[in-house]
């Protein structure tokens, strides 16, 4: 149950980054700077965290050891996932962007023949190539529903380019967060905690930040003061708060797939949280009927599929005790 409430309250947390990129654009402020400006402002927080808990030595031991994978998968894990995610606000409101984002879910579980899960037995513990939850995966099919419900219906009032700028990038950037997080779940081993795993990635990835930045620079000029000021809020709430929090919950799953999956499908509240969020401080339109019935799916099918996945863990369980013992 903790990995499920540190879940939800990182999807609170990461809704602020729709509901302020959004804010952003409105207000004319590049995505460059939306995204770059958010990894480097993360840096300070996170040095003074890990530096206060005495495990800065550790983290760089770590990363010297591997720093080509570091590089790789941090590149992936953050660059791929958040700055698709910044371009596709110029396209669709945070909420929207936000209800697509879901589409993690079935991302990530079509990416678990990848890896291998550690599995209890009679015999002690052992390492099995992940299987899709074929279950678990039929009730993402319902947030899926839910999705297209809400794509369905703001199409019907932006251009098709609006609409695949929207959405493509926001489907690349689906498959590039669990991925990358994965992966250097596997690097990292368990060696490092939450914090160090975040501020490592994100060290890592700061070479990719600083060539965008280069790039706005001379191609939008310098961020305005209130870009800036909102680019540290996400740093700090999006970041920092909900990153750490999402990490802590998958490292509490680790080598367990299918509850990693169920914690992975609490990213749904996002959805709800930044629709709130956009109405109280963006004063944006109401959705229609027909995208407050694709929210509703949206969420119907998380609550779904972290059912599913449960009770397929306790069968799949039940099934390994039963060959080890024969």
């Amino acid at each position: 149950m903790r990995p499920i409430i540190l879940g939800i309250c990182a999807a609170f947390f990461f809704a602020f980054t729709f509901i302020l990129n959004q804010a952003m654009d409105l207000s004319g402020g590049s995505w460059i700077w939306s995204a770059s400006l958010r990894y480097i402002f993360m840096v300070p927080f996170l040095l003074c965290i890990v530096m206060l808990r005495g495990n800065l030595r550790a983290l760089f031991k770590e990363i010297f050891t591997r720093p080509g994978s570091w590089l790789l998968w941090s590149f992936v894990g953050f660059g791929l996932f958040y700055g698709p995610l910044c371009f596709a606000a110029a396209y669709s409101p945070g909420w929207l962007i936000a209800g697509t984002w879901q589409i993690t879910i079935i991302s990530g579980a079509l990416l678990t023949p990848l890896f291998f899960e550690t599995v209890q037995t009679i015999k002690g513990p052992i390492k099995v190539r992940g299987k899709i939850p074929f279950h678990g995966l039929f009730m993402s099919l319902i947030i899926l529903l839910g999705i297209i419900l809400m794509q369905v219906e703001h199409s019907k009032h932006v251009s098709l380019k609006n609409v695949l700028f929207g959405v493509l990038p926001v489907l690349i950037a689906s498959v590039a967060y669990p991925l990358g997080n994965r992966k250097m779940m596997d690097i990292c081993m368990g060696r490092l905690d939450a914090y160090q795993r975040v501020l490592g990635m994100t060290l890592a990835s700061l070479p990719l930040w600083f060539v965008l930045s280069i790039y706005g620079l001379f191609t939008d000029g310098l961020p305005s003061p209130s870009q800036t000021l909102q680019s540290g809020l996400v740093a700090l709430c999006s970041g920092v708060f909900a990153t750490v929090l999402f990490f802590k919950a998958t490292d509490l799953v680790r080598g367990n797939m299918q509850k990693l999956a169920s914690v992975e499908a609490t990213q749904s509240m996002e959805v709800l949280f930044t629709l709130i969020g956009e109405l109280l401080f963006l004063s944006i339109p109401n959705p229609s009927i027909m995208s407050w019935i694709g929210m509703v799916v949206v969420i119907i099918g998380m609550i779904l599929h972290s059912y599913v996945a449960q009770i397929t863990r306790r069968n799949s369980l039940s099934e390994n005790i039963y060959s080890a013992g024969n």
